[in-house]
C-alpha cells in the first residue's frame, strides 16, 4: 500500500460506514482529526483503500490484485476486513490472529459513581499534559488517536479524575470521534482500580458527547470482563460482534520466492 491523500468527505461513505458505532467513527476521526494515514494500491483511482490509526486498520475494496508486497506497510496493526480480504493477509503476513470484538452504545442509565472528596472529575486541559504523560507506558495507547498526551490533553474531548497533587488517577476520552458516534475509551491507575473512579469519568464523558449531539458508543474484546462490567455499569448495552485480525511482521523475501 503506498500513502494517499484523504478522501472527499462525500466520497467516504463509498469506502467506509458513515455515521455509525464501532469502525465507522476510525475513518471520520482520521479525516476530521489529520491524525492517521490514508493508503491505497495505486495513487490515482485505488481499487482497495485503507485507513489507520493508533494500530487500528480498517480495509476495503477489491482484493483480487493485492501481493504480500503491497499489503506489508500494515504489519503490526489490528487489521479489520471482510472475509474476502483474509487469504491475502495470511499470504503477506507471519501471523494473522483473530481478535473478537464487541460494540455497545449507551441506551441506559449509568450507575451512580460516588468519588472520594479528595478527588475531583474534571476536563482535562492543555496543562494536563504532563500529567497525562506520567501515566506511563501502560496508558500511551490511550492517547495515541490524538497524536500523544499534548493533543488528548488539548483535545477538548477527556474526562479525569486527579486528586490533590494533581496526579490524574483515571482517565475517559473520546478515543475515536465520529460524525455519529464517538467512541469511548478509559485507563484507571493500578492502585486505584475498584474505586468508581472509571465509572465516574465515562459518566461525565457521555453526557459531554450527547451534549454535541452525539452518542456514545464502546467497544472491547469479548475477553475483557472488566472492560465489559464497566461498560455494563456505565449504561451500554451490545449491539453487535465483529473479528480483527492482529496481524505480525510481513512474510521474508525467502518465503515469497520459494
Amino acid at each position: 500500500m503506498i500513502e494517499i491523500s484523504p478522501p472527499d468527505p462525500r466520497a467516504l461513505a463509498r469506502w467506509f460506514p458513515t455515521g455509525s458505532p464501532g469502525l465507522a467513527t476510525i475513518a471520520e476521526h482520521v479525516l476530521a482529526t489529520g491524525i492517521g494515514r490514508w493508503w491505497g494500491d495505486r495513487p490515482v483511482q485505488p481499487r482497495t483503500v485503507a485507513v489507520s490509526c493508533a494500530g487500528h486498520v480498517v480495509l476495503r475494496g477489491s482484493p483480487e490484485e493485492l501481493t504480500p508486497s503491497v499489503l506489508a506497510q500494515l504489519a503490526g496493526n489490528r487489521v479489520e476486513a471482510p472475509a474476502r480480504f483474509l487469504p491475502a493477509l495470511g499470504a503477506a503476513f507471519d501471523r494473522l490472529t483473530p481478535w473478537e470484538r464487541m460494540v455497545w452504545t449507551l441506551q441506559a442509565t449509568p450507575q451512580p459513581a460516588t468519588v472520594p472528596h479528595a478527588v475531583t472529575v474534571r476536563h482535562l486541559e492543555p496543562a494536563d499534559a504532563d500529567a497525562v504523560h506520567a501515566l506511563g507506558p501502560d496508558a500511551s495507547w490511550l492517547s495515541a488517536s490524538w497524536g500523544g498526551p499534548r493533543g488528548l490533553a488539548a483535545s477538548g474531548h477527556a474526562w479525569a479524575a486527579v486528586g490533590r497533587t494533581g496526579r490524574i488517577l483515571a482517565v475517559a476520552c473520546t478515543y475515536f470521534r465520529g460524525t455519529g458516534y464517538e467512541d469511548v475509551a478509559v485507563y484507571t491507575v493500578p492502585d486505584r482500580r475498584r474505586h468508581h473512579l472509571a465509572l465516574a469519568c465515562v459518566t461525565s464523558m457521555c453526557a459531554d458527547i450527547t451534549s454535541r449531539g452525539h452518542a456514545p458508543s464502546w467497544n472491547c474484546s469479548v475477553h475483557n470482563r472488566a472492560s465489559r462490567l464497566l461498560a455494563w455499569n456505565s449504561g451500554f448495552r451490545l449491539v453487535r460482534e465483529y473479528v480483527h485480525y492482529a496481524v505480525g511482521s510481513p512474510v521474508s523475501h525467502h518465503r515469497l520466492s520459494a
